[in-house]
């Protein structure tokens, strides 16, 4: 429960996911496999989107079309994605995660400074962003265990206009499809760890909540540099996983 209250604060602080957070330290406190914990992971963020997303929607900040778009793509790569890191040696997966890690970084630095690039305000277009948006997604969150709102909301908001708060609740509503489907990958290939749900889930929803309550209190700024630097870090740590070393048995 406390793994979940530290990973929903501090992706509430910021506007993600808290997976980026509690597989870490899945890994480096409950020695979690890297399989293990991205598994686990997504199973837990499933319950904290479908939470968000009720709570964006009574507020009238969700998108129904674009998150449907946006699920009816994801569902068929999430599965993917977990396949593909299952079939992966647990030093590679590290690395990859590492990687993704300091991607996000770069993303939360470089936020506020990144222009629209709406190409058309046409519904085909917005369509078309959607569902590619969707396929990426997907495999992505099916392979990293987390919600993939890192790539939807930035899509959202970037490429067809969107109002920030309306991409958030959208890309809540459509991982928890898309989650689900990778979820139920994971746990036909024995990666997730169902002892652990019981403490996960209520506390990165728990977290989320308060995570969200002290951004309005916090200086967006301090936050942003202080997570990346955090994710930074932890992803350097990741990149710099050894392959096992090769015994050689000479015969006499």
């Amino acid at each position: 429960m406390i793994i979940g209250i530290v990973a929903g604060i501090f992706g509430g602080l910021v506007g993600l996911g808290g997976g980026v957070i509690m597989i870490p330290l899945m890994v480096g406190i409950r020695k979690l496999s890297q399989h293990k914990a991205h598994g686990t992971s997504l199973v837990a963020l499933v319950f904290t989107g479908l939470a968000g997303a009720v709570t964006y929607f009574l507020e009238g900040s969700v998108d129904i079309p674009a998150a449907a778009f946006l699920a009816a793509a994801a569902i068929f790569t999430a599965r993917a994605g977990a396949r593909f890191a299952h079939a992966l040696p647990e030093w590679k997966l590290k690395r990859y995660f590492g990687g993704f890690l300091v991607c996000v970084s770069v993303f939360l630095l470089t936020k506020p400074y990144l222009p629209s690039l709406v190409l058309s305000t046409g519904e085909w277009y917005k369509a078309g962003v959607l569902l590619m948006t969707g396929i990426c997604t997907g495999f992505l969150s099916g392979m990293m265990g987390v919600g993939g709102g890192t790539i939807m909301v930035p899509s959202m908001v970037l490429l067809v206009d969107m109002g920030q708060h309306i991409s958030q609740g959208t890309s809540l509503l459509a991982m928890v499809p898309a989650g689900g489907v990778g979820a139920y990958t994971h746990a036909k290939l024995g990666n997730i760890e169902g002892r652990l749900l019981a403490g996960l889930i209520p506390g990165i929803i728990i977290g989320t909540y308060l995570g969200g309550r002290l951004a309005h209190v916090l200086p967006d700024t301090a936050l942003r540099i202080i997570f990346a630097a955090v994710l930074i870090g932890t992803g350097g740590r990741y990149l710099r996983a050894k392959a096992p070393e090769m015994k050689i048995i000479e015969k006499c």
